[in-house]
């Protein structure tokens, strides 16, 4: 909205310092106050309001140190995220940018889902709160807008390097030979892809398209076949991985920061063509202004973890939980950077592994031995180490010192090939 407004101040009236806005740092770096602003101010007020109505998280007593002091802690903070995101974001980015909206729309639409959880846990007591099957419909839903409009949308397209081929005819016989530069520049024109990045690799680009090359002839036009599943499968997994997490105090806020940073840097150096050239990567056009998205969603969770680290003043719930973990899979997909996943959002994938690994062996055990066992005291992961005897806060500052080392390490994985 300020980006229409002080344009339009700057050509019209020529006014002094309006030009600033045309520059995506200083709107990332505004959203990030706005919405620092926003969460400290509006976050107090809210938990106020919701112990008021006593909107308090239903402890379940699992025998763990600390435990029976949560009870009363009010829950649905996940509020605090959800505005501090969506306010910055409607008033400092491109509202006709089709990244923005559909960024708007995971935010909106699983935050939704979420709220509708605690509603129903905290206002209808009823401990288990929406069916795990409906938050699932509701995930797959979302995995079907994204991946029907990347794939269909005009808008959304890349520019991938190319090798400069010359044509020199030869004098003695007129034969032309063909040679190829070893240097490389972008294409002139944009074009539709189902290309992604993947680390590791020089020539780092992966065309999910190529599965079906089986098919003969005319296989792209169908590659929405392979594409879309992809999709679902990477939004439902990071977003019940980041629900996961959310079981200690500070530990999915934190960790969810870590990570909105690094797809900042990463959303910004893809969207702008200097970089993505130095970098040997794939320019994605328009994608530069996913920084002042992610730069608000930073700002939401660092100004959250404020109430909600040890010992919380509120918890954000499904509500924020749910929310968070789509917005970390949309954006990585946006910016073609989703085989990055496994590395940057290390910890919730290990989070997920703990209770993928802990069920399984459980019932396998119980079936071939008749009495189920256990790989960790409990699972997800933070409550292993909390039974046994880490204090929670050390927990949580070691996942983030984690958290950051695997940060690191992906944004290294641009250059290390």
């Amino acid at each position: 909205m300020f980006y229409y407004l002080f344009t339009y101040l700057d050509e019209a009236f020529d006014v002094p310092g309006a030009g600033v806005f045309q520059y995506i740092t200083f709107r990332a770096a505004a959203a990030v106050i706005l919405s620092l602003v926003i969460s400290l101010l509006f976050g107090k007020s809210l938990i106020r309001i919701l112990v008021k109505k006593q909107v308090d998280e239903t402890i379940r007593d699992l025998g763990l140190a600390g435990q029976s002091e949560k009870k009363g802690t009010p829950t649905m903070g996940g509020l605090i995220i959800l505005s501090a995101v969506l306010i910055p974001t409607l008033l400092f980015a491109k509202l006709d940018n089709i990244y923005i909206l559909l960024m708007l729309f995971t935010t909106v639409w699983l935050g939704m889902i979420g709220f509708l959880d605690d509603y129903i846990k905290v206002f209808r007591k009823n401990k288990k709160g929406l069916a795990g099957k409906f938050k699932i419909y509701g995930q797959i839903v979302l995995g079907l807008v994204i991946g029907l409009t990347m794939h269909f949308s005009d808008n959304i397209v890349i520019r991938e390097k190319v090798s400069d081929v010359k044509l020199i005819e030869t004098r003695e016989d007129g034969e032309i030979v063909k040679i190829t530069n070893p240097a490389q520049k972008f294409t002139k024109e944009s074009h539709k892809s189902t290309k992604t990045s993947i680390p590791f690799f020089k020539n780092n680009e992966a065309d999910y398209s190529k599965i079906l090359s089986f098919l003969g002839e005319g296989y792209k036009e169908w590659s929405f076949l392979i594409f879309i599943p992809i999709v679902i499968f990477i939004i439902v997994g990071v977003s019940n991985g980041a629900n996961l997490t959310d079981g200690i105090d500070g530990l999915a806020t934190g960790t969810s920061a870590i990570i909105g940073a690094t797809l900042a840097i990463l959303a910004w150096v893809s969207g702008n063509i200097v970089f993505a050239d130095y970098l040997n990567i794939m320019y994605l056009p328009e994608t530069g202004e996913l920084t002042i998205f992610i730069s608000a969603f930073v700002g939401a969770c660092i100004g959250f973890l404020w109430y909600n680290t040890y010992p919380a003043q509120v918890f954000m719930g499904d509500t924020g939980s749910l929310a968070i973990g789509g917005i970390i899979a949309v954006f990585a997909i946006l910016i073609r950077k989703e085989l990055l996943i496994p590395i940057l959002c290390g910890i919730f994938l290990a989070e997920s592994l703990s209770v993928i690994l802990q069920v399984s062996f459980f019932k396998y055990t119980r079936m071939r031995f008749g009495t189920g066992r256990r790989i960790f005291k409990m699972s997800p992961l933070h409550h292993h180490y909390q039974l046994s005897g880490y204090a929670e806060p050390k927990i949580v500052q070691r996942f983030f010192i984690i958290g950051i080392m695997l940060a690191v390490f992906t944004i290294i994985t641009l250059k290390l090939r």
